[in-house]
């Protein structure tokens, strides 16, 4: 009966079951959230950050995720109790944060950003280990717990709206988002001291796993869809680095302001929420991972275009700014219907001694490689038009928009679903 559960139904009762995991997947992506959302708008429009500056600051976060298995995530693996690893890398890491709200040059700055990265990165693992290794029946309910992670993160993009403008925060002296994510993760770091006790896994994690799994790249078919998931994955990052400086920039005529932009921003992750707990366990037995897949690509260039258009019209048509706020929605098919369900298509092909190393590989190539190379692309895009100070950005997103369909194009053509276990074989 409990698989029959809907996702928000499982959810709540998760929390009431154990109410510490739950903290701790809302406070965890809280601190993300805080300040990832309106930053670049922040840097670009309060200290006169260049596109390149934007991305050094953003690509922290993917550098550091594919350094840590290799020093800190072995440190929480091997030597302390997950929760214990947790509380401390979040203590440093808001110590990090405060420091960083006193900063106004961009060296200090990514030098730090780089510091707080190295903290973070290994606390997004660490608490799905958490979580995993103390839920009573983690296939069905880690995705309700994680939902939790998603609600934190619109909770606190609208606790910054709240902040600025009831406490009148940009004028604070400093910058307000990484003094209020600084206090948000000296908050996480005491609520882990809460959770179930974890101790080391008897085996650790291999730093090297995601290399047991090149084997599947010998099967051609999952060569192709592990490119174009690589490829789609450098478009990413400017969403998350652009879209605040755009709408910021094309929304003052209509109303959109640094004070209310990151809940307007948070309609992605609402979206996100309803995409992934109702419209994918619905969609994908029916039409499979080619066919999701690629409503997942084509959402891309369809709210890139959005955006471009957006920017052309702005001034004589500012109805356009509202279709690009409203066209946030779309994050829920391009994340979900993609990414989600790479994952899962990952899963379902790989062999099962080598799945976990699959896994790692995809987070690897997609989180980390495509992530890293999409933060220097958008701030080069963002650099090359801008002129007088003021960035075309019909033309930054009519790059990304003609690169996905692309992408699209090239997977409907070459990707072919095959039948689970297929690949693993050849694999083998």
């Amino acid at each position: 009966m409990r698989r029959r559960e809907n996702a928000f139904v499982i959810a709540f009762r998760v929390f009431f079951e154990r109410p510490t995991l739950a903290v701790m997947m809302f406070l965890q992506y809280a601190i993300w959230g805080t300040w990832s959302v309106a930053l670049s708008a922040y840097l670009e429009k309060e200290l006169g950050f260049t596109g390149q500056g934007l991305a050094l600051i953003y690509n922290a976060l993917p550098l550091m995720s594919l350094i840590v298995p290799f020093t800190a995530g072995q440190v929480a693996d091997r030597f302390m109790p997950a929760q214990r690893a947790l509380a401390l890398f979040h203590l440093l890491g808001g110590g990090l944060l405060i420091a960083l709200a006193f900063q106004r040059e961009l060296m200090p700055m990514t030098v730090l950003m780089l510091g707080y990265a190295f903290f973070y990165a290994p606390t997004l693992a660490l608490s799905n280990s958490v979580a995993f290794r103390n839920l009573k029946d983690p296939e069905v309910e880690f995705g309700p717990i994680r939902v939790w992670g998603t609600i934190g993160w619109i909770v606190a993009n609208w606790g910054v709206t709240f902040v600025r403008a009831n406490f009148n925060s940009l004028q604070w002296g400093f910058i307000d988002l990484f003094a209020l994510a600084g206090g948000v993760s000296i908050l996480a770091a005491l609520a882990c001291l809460a959770l179930p006790h974890t101790p080391p896994a008897k085996e650790a994690t291999d730093p090297l796993a995601f290399t047991k799994a090149f084997s599947l790249l010998r099967d051609p078919n999952y060569r192709i869809f592990f490119i174009i998931a690589l490829i789609v994955a450098t478009e990413l990052p400017l969403y998350y680095v652009l879209t605040a400086p755009f709408l910021q920039s094309a929304g003052s005529g209509v109303g959109i302001t640094a004070e209310n932009l990151p809940s307007w921003m948070t309609i992605a992750q609402i979206a996100e929420i309803f995409t992934i707990a109702f419209m994918l366990p619905a969609v994908l037995p029916i039409w499979g991972v080619r066919k999701t897949m690629l409503l997942g690509i084509f959402a891309w260039p369809a709210r890139y275009a959005v955006f471009a258009l957006a920017w052309a019209f702005h001034q004589t048509a500012p109805w356009t700014v509202w279709l690009a706020v409203a066209s946030l929605a779309l994050h829920g098919f391009c994340y979900v219907f993609f990414f989600v369900v790479a994952f899962i298509y990952t899963d379902m092909v790989a062999p099962r001694d080598v799945r976990s190393s699959a896994q790692a590989l995809i987070n690897v190539a997609v989180l980390g490689i495509g992530m890293l190379i999409g933060g220097f692309f958008a701030g080069w895009l963002k650099d090359y038009f801008t002129e007088d100070g003021v960035t075309n950005y019909t033309r930054v997103f009519l790059v990304p928009t003609v690169i996905t369909v692309m992408a699209g194009l090239a997977f409907a053509v070459l990707f072919r679903e095959k039948p689970t276990g297929e690949v693993a074989t050849q694999a083998n």
